[in-house]
């Protein structure tokens, strides 16, 4: 993990102090936060979707949907992915 005073990052965390009431300390993890984020593979991302949309009580066949319809908006989209495919992801 990065420490949160990166200078590749300081001109972000520094505009985020300038235009948010947050602390450097809080804006440091927020940059933290967003990269983590984006970092995640499209099969660690389909699998937690897939446990997040289950525990909200959907069905597969609504969270494979739902799942199909975010992955084109992702910061870097992956190519489509079938039904089977996204069901390999999570289930193996």
């Amino acid at each position: 993990m990065l420490e949160p005073r990166t200078p590749v990052h300081d001109d972000l965390i520094d505009h985020l102090v300038r235009t948010t009431p947050l602390q450097r300390g809080e804006a440091a993890r927020v940059v933290l936060d967003v990269l983590a984020y984006f970092d995640e593979t499209t099969a660690e991302f389909v699998r937690r979707r897939h446990r997040e949309l289950q525990a909200a009580g959907h069905v597969n066949a609504e969270i494979f949907e739902r799942i199909t319809a975010e992955l084109p908006h992702r910061a870097v989209a992956p190519p489509p992915l079938s039904l089977r495919q996204l069901r390999r992801i999570v289930y193996g």
